[in-house]
């Protein structure tokens, strides 16, 4: 079974979305799809076979004052507005939905990987938790702790994926993959720093677990790529993911720096038909 890991990274995840729209373009079918984040986002899309809705997120959804504001943080506590994102825009009636009928009736697995915030433990959550004009576990995925509140889907709690289980390829291989294609949106020998997140934390007094998870974020991150590294050495596993770091944060609004992400991630991808083969 082959698969592919979209690890997400804000509006860096225009690198994965460049990635998957050329699978789309030349019928890269991958059996499981698990996203971290933005990444869960870029698989829905991928899965429901809708070319270049990505890509339109970046450059005009998720830039908008809707989706991030300070606004938004004085009103709803939460400065990403999820709802926004995920059901003003996604949804069968607004400006550009998902596709839920494609992606309901593909034969691709899908996971998604969400933290929960009491626990600070990882969830995954499958294709059969996203319905139709029901979107919250991709919000749920996303969302950004210290800029938002906790997000509640269904009566739990969560934070983003990437605190708990930032590069899933262990999970990926044990739930039965052969093969995999992990998209990166950092430079794959670019080692986190945790200075950042340490004063981070400090901000996040209600959810111990997810302080916790904070402060350990690039001691976890640097553990999994490292195994990554490893696994690609073996022939397992092959890591997509850009040349330099980008110059822009997770909610960077940029544009160009995104356009530049998606043209990379696209030319990248190249490498994907050699190794499946």
């Amino acid at each position: 079974m082959t698969g592919v890991i979209d690890v997400g990274g804000g509006n860096r995840g225009a690198f994965g979305a460049g990635v998957l729209d050329y699978c789309l373009d030349h019928g890269i079918v991958f059996d499981y799809c698990i996203g971290v984040s933005a990444g869960s986002a870029n698989c829905a899309s991928y899965i429901a076979g809708q070319r270049g809705r990505n890509l339109r997120f970046y450059t005009k959804y998720n830039i908008s004052r809707e989706a991030v504001s300070i606004r938004n943080g004085l009103r709803n506590h939460s400065m990403l507005n999820l709802d926004y994102i995920f059901r003003t825009v996604s949804d069968e009636d607004g400006e550009d939905p998902l596709n839920y009928e494609a992606f309901a009736r593909s034969g691709q697995i899908c996971k998604i990987v969400t933290t929960d915030a009491q626990t600070g433990n990882p969830v995954f959550f499958d294709k059969q938790d996203v319905r139709k004009n029901d979107y919250g576990v991709l919000s749920a995925s996303c969302n950004l702790p210290v800029v938002n509140r906790a997000y509640i889907f269904r009566g739990r709690e969560y934070y983003d994926g990437g605190l708990s289980d930032p590069i899933p390829v262990r999970y990926a291989f044990d739930d039965g993959c052969d093969k995999v294609v992990a998209i990166l949106t950092l430079p794959k020998d670019y080692f986190r720093s945790s200075q950042d997140d340490k004063r981070a934390a400090r901000l996040l007094r209600a959810y111990p677990k997810i302080r916790e998870r904070i402060i350990n974020r690039a001691s976890l991150y640097n553990r999994e790529l490292e195994e990554l590294l490893r696994l690609e050495k073996q022939g397992k596993v092959l890591i997509i993911a850009p040349h330099a770091k980008a110059d822009m944060d997770t909610l960077g609004k940029n544009k160009a720096v995104i356009e530049s992400l998606y043209r990379e991630g696209y030319q990248s991808a190249e490498k994907i038909l050699d190794f499946l083969k």
